[in-house]
């Protein structure tokens, strides 16, 4: 860590500890490098850094600052085939040059030998170099041509029906929030109700904090944990997220797999149950998929669930499979994350209806 410098008519002293120099010793001896070579300038003797001695803990010792210049070579043909240019390794050279990298053709003339200085410590790769070279050679200058192989591009049609809904989403009303894929075990299990081993989530083998221990199977409690800290603000909350879950597939070469699932919330002095319903009603229209079991519509059931009001949740059945749950969310469900008013949510998986 740099403490501090001192600047008078002789030397400029700089006064570095080293305690933690262990923890960081590249990125330690690069600052120290390029504040010992900034600042040598402006001494007596310009450009002469005195070096210090350093003795670790485990009685090695160290002359710093290091100041090693080291070399690398390239070859010409390579440079410009990367860039997409034409220029005869001369040149190259100094156009490496006027970048701090003192370059000369060696060899077979189609060699470049490049002699990087301590104050560029963000060459680390030959491509590092190509890109000073293009650089120098200046991006505008460089000739345009069409790529050798066709391509057309295409949005995955996941992301655009996602994209779609968003918008229509904000239309109805709904604020979109983006929270974290990860989250606590009590959030998806113990303040919903459910046991942990019910919801099939993927445990991450070393969590730092008790707030990412496994990967969220269902967007719910990240919107309600989004509205308790937003209580102060106007009623109603009606919030949304389309994003995916994660949840545990033994099919998979990976032993997991995605899903992309709206979920809607409405906090209000009252359930908003009709709300809820009615923005379903709207996704479906705009899917496409009819009310009715017949033609591929969808209904909806009654149906229990933990960490919903007995008697006010409903299941969703879309082209004769289950897609998500809609209902008024059981006031323990609420206390837990926070909250004093009722609640209604949806959550819907959209896989379905691409």
């Amino acid at each position: 860590m740099l403490n501090y410098f001192h600047l008078n008519e002789e030397r400029i002293c700089i006064f570095i500890d080293y305690h933690n120099i262990c923890l960081f010793p590249l990125q330690a001896k690069i600052v120290l490098d390029i504040i010992a070579t900034t600042f040598s300038e402006y001494c007596e003797n310009q450009f002469t850094v005195e070096a210090a001695e350093v003795v670790f803990p485990n009685g090695k010792s160290y002359t710093f600052p290091e100041l090693a210049y080291r070399k690398e070579m390239v070859r010409a043909d390579l440079i410009n085939k990367k860039v997409g240019i034409r220029e005869t390794p001369e040149n190259l050279a100094k156009l490496l040059t006027r970048m701090y990298l003192k370059s000369e053709v060696i060899g077979d003339g189609n060699q470049i030998e490049i002699e990087i200085p301590p104050t560029r410590a963000d060459v680390i790769h030959a491509c590092d170099i190509i890109e000073d070279a293009a650089i120098a050679y200046g991006y505008n200058n460089i000739q345009m041509a069409l790529p050798k192989t066709y391509t057309i591009a295409n949005q995955f049609p996941l992301n655009k029906l996602t994209e779609l809904l968003r918008h229509d989403m904000a239309a109805a009303g709904f604020t979109e929030a983006l929270t974290f894929a990860l989250c606590s075990q009590e959030d998806i299990a113990d303040k919903l109700g459910l046991d942990i081993s019910a919801t099939k989530a993927v445990h991450i083998s070393n969590p730092k904090t008790a707030e990412f221990q496994v990967v969220r199977t269902t967007l719910l409690p990240g919107l309600l944990k989004t509205i308790a800290v937003n209580r102060k603000m106007p009623l109603p909350l009606k919030l949304f997220e389309i994003s995916d879950i994660v949840v545990k597939d033994s099919s998979r070469d990976v032993g997991a797999r995605n899903c992309r699932h709206l979920c809607a919330v409405y906090y209000n002095k009252n359930p908003g149950f009709e709300i809820i319903h009615g923005l379903l009603d709207r996704i479906m229209q705009l899917l496409g998929v009819p009310p009715g079991e017949k033609q591929g519509g969808y209904v909806i059931r009654a149906s229990e669930g933990p960490a919903f009001f007995p008697g006010r949740c409903a299941e969703i059945f879309a082209r004769g499979q289950s897609v998500g749950k809609l209902g008024v969310l059981h006031p323990d469900v609420i206390t837990k994350f926070e909250l004093t008013m009722p609640c209604s949510s949806l959550e819907i998986d959209i896989e379905p209806f691409l």
